[in-house]
């Protein structure tokens, strides 16, 4: 009840507009929040199924290593179990005009301003997405298996990711605990970006402590796929974004978008075929494409690769990696900005713009 009335009243500051949905979002966290079990506690039990119990053993491996290693937040996060009775937490819904590359933005009382609007429930999900269609917007709607609450709450490990093979399972992990080691209200990309590359660097880290070099193997498989696939769908959208500046019909802007889609949809039977790898896009590209879908994508990797070279330019030490980011993070938006484009192409510590 103390939880339900904290946040009950930081909706209520919020103003009566949006009253209706941060009632539902705290339903929905308090609805999962009240499902927990201690680790501790299913691990005593003889009664626990085996695959479980191995799982959570795991995630408390992972999470000391998190702690240890990465220097992360040690809180009360993933101590916890929650069965839920749906293969996700909650589903994030993205939304951009027709004729932008650029995302819509809602603020909220505690995450702050962000670039999707989370839902736990299905009919107040279309009927958001009924009011974004009058407005002629385009969204995207994605599964959401975790989310991160700051370290305002000890969130729990939950049924929707626990059965994950341990690279993956590893590497969630990671990246919900760097948003509760840092987080800048308002700049998604950033926060999205950082949390993804902590996620790569240490998961490798986590594989090759473990000597798991098959594993590594298929780690490093993934991501060069997926690097492959985001340049190409960052560089779909800097062609769409020049699209919509011309001086042409509605009609010519869709043709031409549609042109563009096609090509990402080639491009990708492409990257398939020289990784021989389709796990995760597939059907992501045989399905209907939007602005909204690609810039969903390009929100957590577009400056995953200027994070991972500030970690690597701290020799993997995380504790003066996380220190300099942190000071990143308060410099104002143009210059964080600034800073960032100039580690896209190595070490950039000393840069002016970065201090």
């Amino acid at each position: 009840m103390r939880i339900l009335f904290s946040l009950t009243f930081v909706a209520l500051l919020a103003g009566c507009a949006e009253l209706g949905y941060y009632w539902h979002s705290a339903r929905g966290h308090l609805a999962i929040m009240e499902k927990r079990v201690p680790i501790t506690e299913l691990l005593a039990s003889a009664k626990l199924d085996q695959d479980l119990r191995r799982q959570l053993v795991l995630v408390r491996e992972i999470r000391a290593f998190s702690i240890e290693r990465l220097a992360l937040s040690k809180s009360g996060s993933y101590t916890d179990y929650a069965q839920l009775d749906r293969p996700y937490a909650l589903q994030n819904l993205f939304a951009t005009p027709e004729f932008s590359t650029k995302l819509l933005s809602w603020c909220y009382p505690i995450a702050g301003c962000t670039s999707y609007r989370g839902f736990y429930q299905q009919a107040r999900l279309e009927a958001f997405v009924d009011e974004l269609k009058k407005e002629n917007n385009e969204f995207h709607v994605t599964m959401v298996p975790a989310y991160s609450t700051l370290g305002w709450f000890d969130d729990p490990v939950l049924s929707s990711f626990i059965d994950w093979p341990e690279f993956r399972l590893a590497g969630l992990l990671f990246h919900e605990l760097t948003h509760q080691r840092i987080y800048i209200d308002g700049d998604t990309r950033f926060n999205e970006s950082l949390a993804t590359a902590v996620q790569q660097v240490g998961t490798r880290l986590w594989l090759n402590s473990r000597q798991q070099h098959d594993e590594l193997e298929r780690f490093n498989r993934s991501i060069a796929y997926r690097q492959d696939i985001v340049l190409t769908i960052e560089s779909i959208r800097n062609q769409l974004a020049e699209v919509y500046k011309l001086d042409q019909s509605d009609e010519y802007k869709r043709e031409q978008k549609q042109r563009l889609f096609q090509s990402a949809r080639q491009q990708y039977q492409d990257i398939a075929s020289r990784h021989d790898y389709r796990d995760g896009f597939e059907y992501w590209f045989t399905a209907e494409l939007n602005n909204a879908k690609l810039a969903s994508v390009s929100t957590y990797n577009a400056l995953v690769p200027n994070f991972i070279s500030m970690i690597e330019a701290f020799d993997h030490d995380f504790h003066r990696f996380f220190d300099y980011v942190d000071s990143i993070g308060d410099l104002h938006r143009d210059k964080r900005i600034r800073c960032l484009e100039e580690w896209q192409s190595g070490n950039a510590v000393k840069h002016p713009a970065c201090s």
